[in-house]
């Protein structure tokens, strides 16, 4: 069993390297695109989202193709993947999608002083993992790996994206550009500030350039696990 999930980081971001603006949804991939990401989503064991994420967009996190569907099931599975997301105030609606929608398990990281909070909260609506005194991403990962998770897909929000970034801890990223800026300074961001590993000195190699309809997407291996599929 590897020490971590093979590790996606997943998103759409405008030309100004925004991931949206302050509506509740800017749709900056498209028809084409969506699909690629469901068969993404299908291909995984878990998929992870930050809180702020989980209270935002209100998000589902399912796959939409009823033949993925069938296809997961066919082989023991359940029709969409686990969803995990992490939280340091554990303030999150038991009533929201991320946790009212798919039969998966949901997994809640948080710091040790917020589990008891979490449990009251969201316990019969998913199962909370006690993170230590702070959650870290990489004893997260190691902890979904001795869970039986071999892949898994991150979807955001920045805040995720820069922990895994910086912590050297992803192996394929998927960034989805689309035409159009948002030019809000205040927007959310693909990262936040952060020490990265890739940098003038150690250039991510782009493993794919892909066109589809009025987006394109862009695959970088970051690791040596990446699989060019």
């Amino acid at each position: 069993m590897p020490e971590r999930p093979y590790t996606m980081l997943s998103c759409s971001v405008s030309l100004d390297g925004y991931l949206g603006d302050h509506t509740p949804r800017l749709a900056l991939s498209n028809a084409a695109d969506f699909d690629r990401v469901d068969e993404v989503r299908a291909s995984c064991d878990a998929i992870m989202v930050g809180a702020v994420t989980v209270r935002t967009d209100n998000p589902r996190l399912l796959v939409r193709s009823a033949a993925l569907r069938d296809g997961r099931t066919a082989r023991g599975l359940p029709s969409s993947p686990m969803k995990i997301t992490v939280t340091e105030r554990a303030d999150l609606d038991a009533r929201s999608r991320f946790f009212a929608t798919g039969e998966a398990e949901k997994l809640v990281y948080t710091s040790t002083a917020r589990v008891r909070n979490a449990c009251a909260r969201l316990g019969p609506v998913a199962t909370i993992v006690d993170g230590g005194p702070r959650v870290r991403m990489r004893r997260l990962s190691e902890d979904l790996a001795d869970r039986g998770v071999q892949r898994l897909m991150v979807e955001g929000g920045g805040v995720v994206h820069t922990q895994f970034l910086a912590d050297d801890l992803v192996d394929e990223l998927q960034l989805v550009i689309a035409p159009l800026f948002v030019g809000d300074s205040s927007a959310p961001r693909f990262v936040t500030d952060g020490r990265f590993p890739w940098h003038a000195g150690r250039r991510a190699t782009l493993a794919e350039t892909r066109q589809i309809g009025d987006v394109v997407l862009l695959r970088y291996a970051l690791s040596p696990r990446f699989e060019d599929r």
